[in-house]
Parts: C-alpha cells; structure tokens; sequence
C-alpha cells in the first residue's frame, strides 16, 4: 500500500525528525537509562513548546486536535531516534482515558495541564494474573464516605512514578473477568494507601508495581461501564506504539545496510555476498509491510467502528510483533558479537522491539483475538451480503 502524508504532515514528520537528530542520540539515552525518571524532564518541556503534548488532544482543551495518522507519524519519529519519554503512558493512554471518560470539569481540569507539560498520567491497569486480558480485575472499589476506596495492585504501570495522577481500573461490581463493572479511577501519586516500586525495564525505561490498601480515589467517567473505553484507548496505543516499532526497524535497517557494506572480509564487503543481500531484503520487505499495515490501521482508528478498530489493531501488533522479531535478530547477527553490546545502538534498539512485542498483548494472544473478532464478522458480512442481494434483485 502506499500512504502519502498531507503537506501539512510532511513538514511536521520533517521538523520532529531535526529535532530527534540534533537532540537525542545514543549517548544521551544512555545517561538517561542511568537516571530516576529514565528520560529527561527538558525534552518534555519542549515537546510541549512545540505542539506535540496536546498533538491528539481536542482543541477545547489546548490541545491541537490531530489525527491517529499525525500520532503514527510523531511515534514513528521517536522510533527513528529511540527517544525515552513517557508519551506513550501519558498521552495516548492517559489523555485517551481521560478525553473518552472524563466529564467536563475533569477535562478541563486534567488536559490543558497534560497539553502544557505540567501534568503527567499514568494508566494502571495490569494485574499479575491478567495475561494481557482487560477484564481480569481484581483490584475493588468500594463506596465510602461519599466516595471510592481501592484495594488491589496492579503490574507494569509504565512511568508511574513520574506522574503525578495515576488512572486506575477496578471492580465496583461484577466478577474477575467479566466486562461489566470495571470503572476508572484517578489517584494522586501521594494518595494515602497508594505505594510504588518503581523499576528499569529491560529497554531502559521506568515501569512500577502499584499496591493499594484502601486508596481514596475520584470516579472517571460511569461507574462499571469502563470496559469498552478501556479497549478502545488500548487499541490506539497499540496503533500508537506499532508506529515507534516501524520506526526502530527503519533505523536498524539503515544501520545494518551501512555496516555490511563497510565491513570487509577478504578483501571484499560482505554487502556484497548474495545469502546477506537476501537476508536485507528480507527485513527491507517486513518493514514496508508493517508501516503498510500499520498506516492502514491509524486510517482505520478514525472510520471504522469498535469492533473494525479492534481487528486493525490485532492484524498490525501481529505484523509488528513477526517483523520486529525478523529484523531485531537479523540486524543483531549481521553486526556479529557487537550487535549485543551496549556500545552499539542496534542492542538498544533490539530491547525496544522485545518490549512491544509483549505490549498490550503479545503476537500469539493478538493472532487469537483476531481470528475471534474475525468469527464474530462473519455472520454480520454474510447478512450484509444478503441484503445486498436482495436489494438488487
């Protein structure tokens, strides 16, 4: 397929790519990795400065009003460059939360300061039994006093000790798996009976375990009807994070393409040899085809309903999740026993395709959710059909 951007997203893929470039090298990442926050609190800064906080956010609430398209594209900017920011956990997921769940006071409250960079969010909504199912949840909410109390905890929240408000999932009713009766909750990082353990995650950012003991928390948008918002934001993020991925592999074709030609062995470049030439060709096609898919499924986030998101979504982190693979262990065998060391980049960047693979569900839990969201189809584009038939009969 061939997505052509607009003027307009030209130029923007073209201003965020200088800034990566001139901002974010290798070096830089690695003092980052070495710090608390695991990125720098000066980028984020800028980031606001230019737009880019606010990118996907409605302009009522300062923000720019943009498209999945324009996030793909920003994403898959930070991607080129590996840049370590809490975007991702922030943006997408905790200004998606709060855009679809939230009322107008919470809005107006919460995505102005998210826009400006004076406000992060974090969304915690693994559980260390859930297996990437967003029903699992055992985490309760319980009335009191005029409000919620939390008891539970949660796994892998992505930056929760960066962020100052923590968007939480848990039962108000129902049991642990079932789709009614999960609601969101925002919690101050300082909240009482709220403790964090925060930790590096393998690709060098910061994730934390979340423990609550009768946290006092505010409800985000109604109570126990909280599932559908969460797997519609979830699978824009997962749009969002395929996009960086078409980005890494880029970047590592890029790489290993000028390393075999340089690289000589007797006398000759090993770019050269014919089984290497396959071997790029190889990821040079697995790469055109998940930022095919990936673009298509961005398109898909603003035209299709739920259920087709749903589909675009799984198709794609499974695309992503075979060429990630691919390309990550091409590239690191191409480069020979360097390709693991942290002195390279290309390690780095193959950490950071391990971790998306297992992002909001991994390649198997996604091939089977697809063929399940397939199924359901079916039968709806069987009737169609015969409607249609009808119709011209």
């Amino acid at each position: 397929m061939n997505f052509t951007l607009s003027d307009e997203q030209i130029l923007f893929q073209e201003s965020v790519d200088n800034f990566v470039a001139k901002e974010c090298d290798i070096d830089q990442r690695r003092t980052l990795a070495a710090g608390e926050d695991g990125f720098s609190r000066d980028h984020w800064a800028s980031f606001a400065e230019l737009g880019w906080l606010g990118l996907g956010l409605d302009e009522a609430h300062g923000g720019l009003g943009g498209s999945a398209l324009d996030s793909a594209v920003l994403m898959e900017a930070f991607g080129r460059g590996l840049v370590p920011a809490p975007y991702l956990s922030s943006v997408v997921l905790g200004g998606g939360l709060v855009t679809a769940a939230g009322n107008d006071a919470q809005k107006s409250a919460l995505l102005p300061a998210l826009a400006a960079g004076e406000l992060m969010l974090a969304f915690a909504y693994a559980e260390p039994r859930g297996r990437y199912d967003l029903a699992h949840v055992e985490t309760r909410a319980q009335k009191k006093n005029g409000g919620y109390v939390l008891s539970g905890h949660k796994s892998v929240v992505f930056h929760g000790a960066s962020a100052e408000r923590i968007i939480v999932s848990a039962r108000t009713s129902g049991a642990v798996g079932e789709a009614d009766g999960i609601s969101l909750f925002l919690l101050a990082r300082e909240t009482p009976g709220l403790s964090l353990r925060p930790y590096p995650t393998i690709d060098g950012l910061r994730a934390a375990e979340v423990s609550l003991t009768e946290a006092s928390g505010e409800l985000l948008g109604a109570e126990g009807q909280a599932q559908g918002i969460i797997e519609c934001v979830i699978d824009s993020a997962i749009i969002a994070v395929c996009a960086e991925a078409v980005g890494i592999m880029q970047t590592l074709n890029a790489m290993t393409r000028a390393y075999v030609d340089s690289r000589k062995q007797f006398g000759v470049a090993i770019g050269k040899f014919q089984v290497l030439q396959h071997a790029l060709v190889d990821m040079y096609m697995a790469h055109e085809l998940s930022k095919s898919l990936t673009y298509r499924a961005a398109g898909a986030a603003a035209t299709a309903d739920a259920q087709g998101r749903a589909r675009a979504a799984s198709a794609t982190k499974v695309q992503i999740g075979k060429a990630g693979k691919l390309i990550g262990e091409q590239a690191v065998q191409l480069h020979g026993g360097m390709g693991m060391t942290d002195e390279l980049a290309v390690g780095h960047y193959f950490k950071r395709l391990a971790m998306i693979e297992t992002l909001f569900g991994n390649t198997d839990h996604h091939r089977r959710r697809f063929a399940r969201l397939s199924a359901a189809e079916e039968p709806r584009i069987h009737r169609q059909h015969r409607i249609g038939r009808r119709r011209q009969l």
